[in-house]
Parts: structure tokens; sequence; C-alpha cells
């Protein structure tokens, strides 16, 4: 245990070391939310890759493969697919416009793409800001309090400590080196949380592959367990009901086209090139991360598992304790100390960048571009700072709040709820501006206004309808609320101007 102790008490101080060194480097408000525009490529597609997965990845993600086996791979699809139209399709342009526009924020990209000098479309691009703002402050706070929640989680399950400890623990640790160093500890941090996680998520399933008996079949043995596992339609086999779930599996990609916390990264990058040597780490990252997670769950499912023994039972109580069982299986206390980094690494990279993007929102978005605009300099990253550790503790409030409310809540559909906002709200009108010159600013406000609103209908309202609401509560709330958002978007700009779509 006291070798445990040690590899965590070095992990936090790398991370405490990086946030006062990047301290340094901050010395304007550019600096402390995009890194003054000049990070490499391998930092960037890390960051994107680190923020994008979260703690879903090794918590939600291995324990959706231990419940559901191969179908989880399904995922794996979707996520890949996301990444590459992102860096692919989407990346380049995004980072050419936003230079020239000096954008450092996403709403500040969209009140300079539609901005024409007159007062009506000034009038527009002001409730764009303010909507923008508002929506990402809202799931923000929603999406970093489930990964304060995961932290919780991860410090109960690995270490046996009090939920809340654990929990207040964390949530200490990743303020502090957000706080002094901005996007620049983010990014570094992520780079080097971002390894730990593929060196983990690598040493499970070769670890486990080699504990099996020799000449053993892994979908062999789960196959013996349940037929389902080893089905790419899931436990219940070629239904309606395994189709819509696999439509919620492979929409988790939708969120890389076009969310804030992603799409800062393309604009802290130094160069157009460097977005082409990046597209290339970001999707091995992916497909090397999220492959490994659902394989870590498979491995789970058969060696901690026995056949007809409920997962949720075994694993500490739920599926998503299965990374950390399986790590105590294999391992000694030393490299479970490894483990516990990079579990906390996933739920850390994602906090300190969204802590980030959340702060620009009100710094900004809302207190320097509507109410302030004289403030500059060391005053305003000062005021971004205190933003930065208000939303924080709201963001705390959040997670304790359910954590009471909603005691047999899960990582994996906590964490998607908040990635589906903020995706919902954005995605879709990020797509359309970057490749619709038909697109207007009323567009945009009722795409974003349309992805806002549609996430709880989605989720609550719809399900409960019965009948065909069923299946679109199976279907998850993004890819409905995402279509919805890019379906507003098109008839409003249509209606509202008569330029013909590209």
């Amino acid at each position: 245990m006291t070798a445990l102790y040690l590899v965590l008490a070095a992990y936090f101080a790398i991370l405490f070391g990086i946030g006062l060194v990047a301290r340094k480097r901050v010395s304007s408000l550019e600096d402390y939310l995009v890194g003054g525009k000049r990070l490499g490529y391998w930092v960037v597609a890390f960051s994107a890759r680190a923020t994008g997965e979260s703690a879903w990845l090794l918590l939600g993600l291995t324990g959706l493969g231990a419940m559901v086996g191969v179908s989880a791979l399904w995922v794996v699809l979707g996520e890949v697919i996301g990444v590459a139209g992102a860096w692919f399709l989407m990346a380049r342009p995004f980072k050419e416009r936003t230079d020239d526009y000096g954008s450092i924020t996403v709403p500040d990209y969209f009140v300079s793409h539609f901005s024409d000098g007159t007062a009506e479309t000034e009038k527009s691009t002001t409730l764009l800001r303010k909507v923008a703002a508002s929506a990402l402050a809202i799931f923000v706070v929603i999406y970093v309090s489930a990964q304060i929640d995961a932290t919780g989680k991860a410090f109960e399950q690995f270490l046996q400590w009090d939920y809340y400890t654990g929990l207040l623990v964390g949530f200490a640790i990743v303020v502090a080196y957000t706080f002094f160093g901005g996007f620049v500890a983010v990014a570094w941090s992520d780079l080097f949380q971002g390894s730990l996680m593929a060196i983990g998520l690598v040493m499970v399933p070769v670890m486990a592959w080699i504990a099996i008996p020799a000449g053993t079949g892994l979908l062999q043995e789960l196959g013996a367990i349940d037929p389902g596992l080893v089905s790419a339609w899931g436990p219940a086999g070629a239904t309606p009901e395994s189709f819509f779930l696999i439509v919620s599996y492979l929409a988790i990609g939708l969120g890389f086209l076009g969310s804030p916390q992603v799409f800062v990264r393309f604009m802290s990058i130094r160069s157009v090139e460097d977005i082409r040597q990046g597209r290339w780490v970001a999707i091995l990252y992916t497909v090397i991360t999220d492959t490994g997670a659902v394989l870590t769950g498979m491995f789970g499912r058969y060696l901690l598992v026995g056949p007809g023994e409920n997962p949720e039972t075994i694993l500490g109580g739920a599926a998503e304790g299965v990374l950390p069982a399986i790590v105590e299986h294999l391992f000694p206390a030393i490299v479970v100390g490894l483990f516990i980094a990079a579990v906390l690494s996933a739920i850390m990279s994602t906090i300190d960048s969204l802590l980030v993007v959340a702060s620009s929102a009100v710094t900004r978005d809302y207190h320097q571009q509507l109410r302030h605009s004289n403030m500059e300099g060391e005053r305003l990253t000062r005021y971004s700072r205190g933003a930065t550790l208000v939303m924080a503790v709201c963001s705390l409030a959040v997670a304790l709040l359910v954590s009471v409310l909603s005691p047999d809540r899960t990582v994996f559909w906590f964490v998607i709820f908040g990635w589906s906002g903020i995706a919902a709200t954005f995605c879709p009108a990020v797509i359309l501006s970057l490749s619709w010159r038909g697109f207007t600013v009323q567009g945009a406000l009722a795409s974003m206004v349309a992805g806002f609103l549609s996430i709880p209908l989605y989720k609550f309202a719809v399900p409960a309808l019965g009948g065909i609401g069923e299946y679109v509560g199976l279907m998850g709330e993004m890819a409905p609320s995402f279509a919805t958002a890019l379906l507003a978007g098109y008839v409003v700009s249509r209606r509202t101007s008569g330029r013909p779509a590209n």
C-alpha cells in the first residue's frame, strides 16, 4: 500500500509542477484560454483526445464492454468516425477562420463569422454570444460534475476511500493546477495524462491475454457464458431495441464535430501543417484506447464473473468497477497505483479542459465582450482564474446533489448527458457555419436553442410517452437532439436568407 501511495504522490507532484511551470507562460487572456496559439501537434492531439475521452473511457466504456461484449465496439467505430471527421474535414477551415478573426473562443468565432457591420446583425450576434456562453456554462457544469463524481468513485473502488473524501481530494488537485496554469497547464498535463491512459489500456488486455490458459479463445469462452456477448447486436440479439442502442453507441462520436472543449484545441495549434500531422496521432490514439477499454471489459467479464453470476454484483456493485477489479487481479500494488493515476488522468484531463472553456464563456464572452470591453491584461486574467474557481465550485455542488438524489447512477450515462448537451448545442451550428454559405445568424440561434432544449426533451419527456418514445429513449438523447438542431438551423437559415445552399 505504501508503494501505491508513493506512485500517486509522484503523479500529483508532476501535475502541480506542470501548473507552476505553465504559470510563467501566462501573460495574457489569450495565453490563459488558448495557450497563445503556439502549441505543437503532439500536445494538441493528445489534449484533444484526452479531453474528449474522460472518465467514461476507463470506467464507463470498460463497464459497457463487460456488460454487452462485442457490441460495445460500435462505440469505438462511432468515435473513430467522429474524430476523423473533425480532424480531416473541419479542423483546417476552423483554424484558418479563427486565426483570421482573431477568435479565442467558439462564441468569438460565431460572432466574427456572422458580423457584417449592420445594426440588426450586431444585435443578433450579441444575442448569439449570450446564448452560446449561457449554454456552455450550464452544460459544462453538468459535464464537470459527472467527472467529479467519477473521481470519488475511482478513489472508492481502487483505494476503498470514502466516496466523498476521494471526490474532494481529486477536485482540489485539478482545480489547483488549472487555476494557476490555464490552458498551457491543461494541454501539457493532457499529454502526460493521455499517455498514462493509453499505456494502461494496452497493458490490461495484454496481461489478461497472458493470464488465460493457453489455447483458450476469449470469444469462445464469452459465447459459452452468453451468446449475446459475442454478437454485434448485443445480448438481446437482432431486435429493434438493439438497433436503437447501436445508434446511441455510434452517436457518441457526433460530439467531436464541433464541441468547444475539443475545437479550442484547433485554435491553439501552431499551424495548419501541424493539423495534418496531428490528425493521425489523434485517430491512432482513439483506436488504441477505445478498443483497449472494450477488451478490458470483455476480459474482466471472463476472468472475474462466473457463468450465471450478475456482473454488476461481482464487480464492486456496478459493471463500471471492472477496471479496478481486473487490475487488482492481474497486477501488484505498485502497478495498481499507475492505473489509479491513469483513471484520474482520464477524469482530470476533462475537468481541467472544461473549466477553462467555462471560464472563457464567463470571462471573454460575457464579462469582457458584453459588459467591460476596456478590461484587459493581467486584470482580465485574474478575473478568468476567479471564474474558473466559481464554475468548479458549482460543479462540485451539482455532483454532491446528484450523488444524494441518484445513488444508482452510472458514470457512462451521467457523462454522456453532459457530453450530449454541449454537442447538440454547438456541433450542428459549427458544421453548418463551415460548410454552408447560406447559414445565417438567425439559423445559428435557432440551431443552438433547439439543440439545448432537445437534450432534456429527448432524455426525459419523449421516453415517458411510451410507444415510439421508448425506442427514442433507447437511442439516447444525442442523435435526435443533433438532428433536431441541424434541421432547425437549416430551415431558419433558408427562411432568413435568399442564398441557395452549397
